[in-house]
């Protein structure tokens, strides 16, 4: 009577869809690395929530404004709901071995995703700001 899903493949997985909606576990994935975080992605039709399980996090929020995107970062704290609003350009970046939850309409990933591709300035911009924020929190969790 209970249904019961542990993910622990990499990467992004919907485990129940239902209803218009899916709640999906996204496990790290190199994709999700900073360093390999190229674009950035907006859903025109739903907000995306995500809660943060394990691990460090940081959402990527963005107003593209002339062409250029204009960053918002924010490093995730666990239990805490987080939510991207519809035609919000965002993206996440994860340490190795982070989990998050996410919930959104279903279908989002295939039928509503546009994606806007970072040159390599505002790439190396967005590596330094989340870069930053992860040092941040490293520091604090294994002090020197």
């Amino acid at each position: 009577m209970i249904e019961t899903f542990v993910v622990k493949d990499k990467g992004y997985h919907p485990v129940i869809i239902d209803n218009g909606w899916q709640m999906a576990h996204l496990n790290y994935t190199e994709e999700q690395d900073i360093e390999q975080i190229t674009r950035l992605d907006v859903h025109l039709k739903t907000d995306e929530v995500f809660v943060l399980i394990k691990g460090n996090a940081i959402l990527i929020a963005a107003d593209i404004v002339h062409e250029e995107p204009l960053f918002e970062v924010k490093l995730m704290k666990p239990n805490t709901i987080y939510n991207i609003p519809q035609n919000m350009w965002h993206n996440i970046a994860m340490e190795a071995g982070s989990e998050v939850f996410i919930a959104e309409k279903s279908n989002t990933h295939i039928a509503d995703c546009k994606h806007f591709e970072l040159n390599e300035r505002k790439q190396e911009e967005l590596k330094s700001m989340v870069k930053a924020l992860f040092n941040s929190v490293n520091h604090i969790q294994h002090p020197s």
